[in-house]
């Protein structure tokens, strides 16, 4: 009986791991359209050398279409012709509220698949919705309305101050006032004059 697959099986998850760090450490949703055939292609191929006798070979290819990403990586780094044509670019589903049907029809998109997309972000209106695109990978980017945004930490500190400045206006107030009430007779009160029988503010003298 032979045992020579025990240690082809050992050989290609060392070598296919080795292989495979050496392409990226990006996931299956952030990857290309070409990035994931690639890999679909290397996973197919270093499977076939448990029932085969060409395990060197094998590797040869694998390495061969590795360095091939690597290429076609480096040529979209340098020339957004080549970024367009083989990952593509985003496009826009919303626009203010409003959906961009031409751009559904262009990718296949129907209006459930689009509401689904976008209940998976907890987006509950498209009315709510300022931006959203579908992007190379297939995911969907969005930006909400400014009036539908969720409260963030520097919101809640900008209200937070803003209330510290209403108090600190209502207390100089609220004192402004005790002073008042505390103090009658340095204001002019015509009703006070008749019950003391003399002005608080002593009028001219040629009109006494």
């Amino acid at each position: 009986m032979e045992f020579d697959w025990i240690w082809k099986a050992v050989l290609i998850i060392v070598i296919g791991t080795l292989l495979l760090r050496v392409a990226g450490r990006k996931s299956i949703s952030q990857m290309s359209l070409g990035q994931t055939v690639l890999m679909i292609g290397i996973g197919s191929l270093l499977i076939q050398p448990v029932s085969g006798k060409n395990i060197w070979v094998t590797f040869g290819v694998g390495a061969i279409l590795i360095l091939t990403l690597i290429a076609l990586e480096y040529f979209q780094l340098k020339s957004d012709k080549v970024e367009s044509f083989i990952t593509g670019k985003s496009a826009i589903l919303i626009e203010n509220g409003q959906l961009v049907e031409k751009n559904l029809k262009k990718y296949r998109l129907t209006v459930d698949l689009l509401e689904m997309l976008l209940r998976q972000q907890n987006v509950a209106k498209i009315s709510d919705v300022e931006w959203a695109t579908i992007e190379p990978n297939g995911q969907l980017g969005y930006l909400l309305k400014s009036d539908a945004q969720p409260m963030t930490k520097g919101d809640f500190q900008q209200v937070n101050n803003q209330l510290k400045q209403l108090q600190t206006a209502i207390n100089a107030l609220q004192k402004n006032t005790d002073n008042y009430t505390q103090n009658p007779k340095e204001q002019d009160n015509l009703f006070q004059e008749v019950a003391d029988k003399q002005h608080q503010t002593p009028p001219p003298k040629h009109l006494d």
